[in-house]
């Protein structure tokens, strides 16, 4: 299969309705999008990213009316978060349409939606007749995408377009929220902080995912962003890190003696920015080992440190 790579939102969502595959950008990472009406380009999303059937799949929408046509019924508390965060990088998990096939929802009763705020992603929404199922442009487990580059090396041949736009300016994937539930409850963390959304609506709470249920989230069960290279964790409640030869250095902090490449960020939000592309930079120069320094659980830290815990897991 030829990959086309494009900047034309309209030649990018032609080939989306008509059931093909495409990737895209949004402010997160980049997204691997399928019409949700059409059974043979979802499937495709999971032959081209070897991803697992039960891992359920992010509606993305440009506009509230698009929300009615997934979701069957919106609480409360997802018309707050909705009327704050759509457009932005927050995932609400609602009950779903019976329409939604159960390949986007992993044959669950629920079903996650969100609406991405990068301007070129909402105009190819626009033009897509439908709602985009749609993960992250990537091969299953590996790190996220933040530019379109990484988007053609992981799934040249396997796709039939790449929407060619700007980088993901936050480098990390979306928070996720469960409003199918009373109270609504975290899933996973992203650049929304539990802080921030208890502002909104203060009796949210952070779930945890034991490993024997079926998760309503992508990025719980299985392992996720992880470079080829070892990473091992640092900071003051894990083991001195200790540089050694072809190893790198991520984090807040000056790198240890010995490290053979670093990246020193001046606070989280860089960090979340970078990382991804820095464990995919040190995967192109075979590094073996990364140490990663762990950031303050404050803000989009605390996503970095989940992000990192499931790298660092083998």
């Amino acid at each position: 299969m030829q990959t086309i790579v494009t900047e034309s939102v309209d030649v990018a969502a032609t080939w989306l309705n008509r059931s093909e595959v495409v990737a895209f950008p949004t402010e997160t990472v980049y997204g691997l999008g399928a019409d949700i009406t059409s059974e043979k380009a979802l499937g495709n999303i999971f032959t081209a990213k070897g991803r697992p059937s039960d891992n359920p799949l992010i509606v993305h929408v440009h506009s509230f009316e698009q929300v009615k046509e997934v979701a069957s019924e919106i609480p409360e508390s997802a018309g707050t978060f909705i009327r704050h965060f759509f457009p932005g990088p927050l995932t609400l998990i609602l009950k779903k349409n019976m329409a939604v096939s159960p390949l986007v929802t992993a044959g669950l009763p629920t079903v996650g939606i969100r609406c991405p705020s990068y301007p070129v992603a909402i105009e190819f929404l626009k033009r897509c007749h439908h709602p985009v199922a749609a993960p992250s442009a990537n091969i299953s487990g590996r790190p996220s995408s933040t530019d379109w580059e990484t988007v053609y090396g992981d799934l040249k041949g396997k796709i039939r377009c790449v929407l060619k736009g700007p980088r993901s300016t936050i480098g990390l994937e979306s928070t996720i929220v469960d409003c199918s539930v009373d109270p609504p409850r975290m899933l996973r963390y992203g650049a929304v902080s539990l802080e921030i959304l208890r502002k909104l609506v203060p009796e949210t709470i952070a779930a945890t995912t034991q490993k024997h249920q079926q998760p309503k989230s992508p990025g719980l069960k299985y392992l996720h962003y992880s470079p080829s290279a070892r990473v091992i964790l640092c900071g003051p409640e894990y083991p001195l890190c200790k540089g050694e030869e072809n190893s790198a250095w991520i984090g807040l902090s000056p790198p240890p003696e010995g490290v053979t490449k670093n990246l020193v960020c001046k606070d989280s939000e860089e960090y979340a920015y970078k990382l991804f592309s820095f464990f995919r930079e040190c995967d192109r120069e075979k590094i073996a080992v990364i140490f990663c320094e762990m950031p303050p659980p404050e803000g989009i830290g605390q996503a970095i440190r989940d992000r990192l815990q499931r790298a660092s897991e083998v």
